[in-house]
């Protein structure tokens, strides 16, 4: 017995895929368009200025970490450069799972010593 492949339609799964982009594309300008109108383009920690023609290194970050937290007075957005702004997201990660500690398994610790009689075997040549 022979299994059928179905193979999926390519241009419906293109479709699927521009729509999603375009999507995110829309979510992302509209709140980085309406940043962009508040804030002046200064980086907010390193304070690097920027233009039109590096205005892509300019990023908007949510300050409570929450992309869907988007108030049109823009209250939980700050506008940093790309380096301070990934700087930003690893204390961030850092913080919320450096500090956890590891804990101690309930399996017992190994006891076995492989070199255990080396220096016999070693005395012997």
């Amino acid at each position: 017995m022979t299994i059928k492949k179905i193979q999926p339609d390519k241009a419906k799964l293109n479709q699927i895929v521009a729509d999603a982009r375009r999507n995110q594309e829309l979510r992302e300008q509209s709140y980085r368009g309406q940043a962009l109108k508040l804030y002046p383009w200064v980086c907010g920690r390193c304070t690097r200025e920027f233009d039109h023609k590096n205005l892509a290194e300019l990023t908007v970050h949510h300050k409570n970490h929450n992309h869907d937290d988007n108030p049109s007075d823009g209250s939980n957005w700050e506008l940093l450069c790309l380096y301070c702004h990934d700087n930003e997201h690893a204390r961030y990660e850092e913080t919320r799972f450096g500090s956890q500690s590891v804990s101690k398994s309930s399996a017992p610790e190994s006891t076995h010593n492989p070199f255990a009689a080396l220096k016999v075997l070693m005395e012997k040549k």
